[in-house]
């Protein structure tokens, strides 16, 4: 019994001479990575800045498939925001800095260790140039943790590694796998809506849709409303010669909502009117090629275009998180 306790006794010094040196270890690192990703700067710029994107090309949800993520109103730009509950712990990350198609500069609590998160995006040949780097203190259960891993740089760096060659096929495959169908006339029933209204720049509203539809969404959850459809957008100017145009973002609802005076979230109606349907399954980014397919088709049918009726983009599913399919109508 004696050697028991002697075996035990070295085990627990061994044990406790392991703890102490992992602690007295320093906890800082500073972690980089990079890759040249196929697709233009400004795509991949906007894909990263937006937080609902992450769960897509993040490494991590395939190591825990039962993490969750967790989305405020705003995902995009400075003030985004999402967290995370996983096997490995919880965490939270902010963003508090950008510089457009240029930098990101965010913000990660994870378990209680503070980093300071950098992604910056460089035209190179062959695409963008995407560098992700990370620097911050561990704390003591990250530094066991990594210390069995092989350190900080291999345990942040293989998931950085991962995720940006994940970031590369997922861009690669939104951009080039999609398709567009002119459907034809069809009769598009009116409904009353709720919208904010702004005035963008054309270049601009992809990532102005971005923030505003997932926002617009969460003022329903706020307030307890029901939405009766999907979103759309209505374009009541478009101005190609300036580049501007002014824009609404609508959910339908299915009676008259009235809002407070002075709310930039007001309420509209939509009348029922003959329109021709087409249908755009793929990233938003080739809307412009399927609003030139549906001026062809008007034009072929010799149809008259009623200029009192607005252009109306109707989302079928999440708009901003995979960009994956959007109804046109005009």
């Amino acid at each position: 019994m004696k050697i028991l306790k002697y075996i035990f006794l070295l085990i627990l010094l061994a044990f406790f001479a392991l703890t102490v040196f992992v602690a007295t270890q320093k906890g800082d690192f500073n972690v980089t990575r990079s890759i040249i990703i196929k697709s233009p700067k400004s795509t991949v710029f906007n894909y990263v800045n937006d937080y609902r994107n992450w769960e897509t090309f993040g490494s991590w949800k395939k190591e825990d498939p039962e993490m969750k993520f967790y989305y405020p109103a705003t995902t995009v730009g400075i003030g985004g925001s999402y967290s995370w509950k996983g096997n490995d712990g919880d965490g939270d990350m902010r963003t508090i800095d950008v510089k457009e198609n240029a930098s990101i500069k965010q913000k990660m609590n994870f378990n209680g260790s503070i980093s300071d998160v950098y992604w910056t995006f460089k035209d190179t040949v062959g695409g963008t140039k995407v560098t992700w780097n990370s620097k911050g203190s561990m704390n003591f259960g990250f530094k066991i943790f990594s210390f069995f891993k092989g350190g900080a740089d291999k345990v942040i760096g293989n998931m950085y590694e991962k995720s940006l060659v994940n970031l590369d096929k997922t861009l690669d495959y939104e951009l080039n796998t999609y398709s567009i169908k002119v459907v034809g006339s069809v009769q598009k029933l009116g409904c009353f809506y709720l919208r904010q209204t702004i005035t963008s720049k054309i270049s601009n509203v992809p990532k102005n849709l971005r923030i505003m539809i997932p926002k617009l969404i969460h003022f329903f959850k706020k307030n307890k409303l029901a939405m009766y459809g999907k979103p759309f957008v209505i374009y009541h100017t478009y101005d190609t010669a300036n580049g501007i145009t002014k824009l609404s973002v609508c959910i339908p609802i299915k009676e008259a909502v009235f809002t407070s005076e002075g709310s930039d979230i007001t309420s509209g109606k939509l009348y029922a009117f003959q329109a021709v349907k087409t249908v755009l399954t793929g990233d938003y980014s080739h809307s412009k090629e399927a609003w030139k397919k549906t001026f062809d088709y008007i034009s072929k049918n010799n149809l008259s275009q009623n200029t009192s009726i607005p252009y109306i983009e109707l989302y079928t599913k999440k708009y901003g998180t995979s960009g994956k399919s959007l109804s046109m109508d005009y």
